[in-house]
């Protein structure tokens, strides 16, 4: 089975894209959480445009993406699971675990470091909230996650299987909890113990600096409870919360394509960086 998801590698990627942006696009339109301020048409164009940027050129720069490194990793016999005997299942588990909170890490980072903020805010600057938010990131901060992604392989030693597993679920789990899809809050308040939900996640996506710096969480919600930066709800509620960057509300700066390009090189880093807040 292993080596049957490992030989169709690409097909499964964008099926699962496919199908969870269809199947996610189709639900939020049915039950939708909030409003919208803007048009599909009017986003989408520019958030799937940013998408198809990133996408050829991480075929450009890095052609065999996290699968090769894996790959490499496993004939020059570098990290952890290549230099210890484990179960297999085990290695695979543990790799896909601790890739997630890496993930989670580097997220805490872009709110953390100033210039990187500047790249990480494009993806927060937008004024509505769906399942296109989940995929709108600046092409630098793409090429730096994935660097530091294939850092992590090479010194785990990640099994290739657990690197597909993990780009497929971090791509479906990105759309599912960046779109506005009402949950049942039964529902809710059971899934986001084993899985970040859309509430969980959108008051990440808030206008307000103390709400933005919590539920970092893209994939597994554990983290933020471990470290304490969980958040159970915005103050405002969901429908009455504003979304995106206080700095930047011109929807031609924020959901244009080449006002996404150029965010991060205008403007102030404001409070909305960690080290930049003013604690009581």
């Amino acid at each position: 089975m292993s080596e049957w998801i490992t030989d169709h590698e690409a097909m499964l990627r964008l099926g699962f894209f496919l199908g969870m942006l269809l199947m996610l696009a189709v639900s939020e339109a049915w039950w939708p959480r909030r409003g919208r301020s803007l048009s599909r048409l009017q986003r989408w164009t520019s958030n799937l445009g940013i998408v198809v940027i990133n996408t050829v050129l991480l075929r450009v720069l890095f052609p065999a993406a996290a699968v090769g490194m894996a790959l490499f990793a496993q004939s020059a016999g570098w990290g952890v699971f290549n230099t210890f005997e484990f179960p297999y299942w085990v290695a695979v588990l543990v790799s896909v675990i601790v890739l997630d909170f890496m993930i989670w890490l580097q997220h805490v980072m872009v709110h953390a470091v100033p210039i990187l903020w500047r790249l990480h805010r494009v993806h927060h600057a937008d004024l509505d909230f769906d399942v296109t938010t989940g995929l709108r990131f600046h092409p630098i901060e793409i090429i730096l996650s994935m660097v530091i992604k294939f850092a992590v392989i090479a010194v785990l030693g990640a099994p290739v299987l657990a690197v597909i597993l993990f780009e497929i679920a971090l791509n479906a789990t990105s759309m599912f909890n960046h779109s506005n899809l009402r949950l049942p809050s039964g529902l809710d308040r059971w899934l986001r113990w084993i899985v970040v939900t859309p509430d969980m996640h959108r008051v990440h996506h808030s206008v307000e600096d103390d709400e933005t710096n919590s539920n970092f969480g893209f994939n597994l919600p554990w983290w933020d409870r471990l470290f304490g930066t969980y958040r159970a709800q915005p103050r405002g509620g969901h429908e009455g919360m504003t979304l995106g960057i206080s700095t930047f509300r011109d929807p031609t700066q924020c959901d244009g394509l080449k006002g996404m390009l150029l965010m991060p090189f205008v403007g102030k880093v404001t409070d909305y960086a960690i080290n930049r807040r003013h604690w009581e």
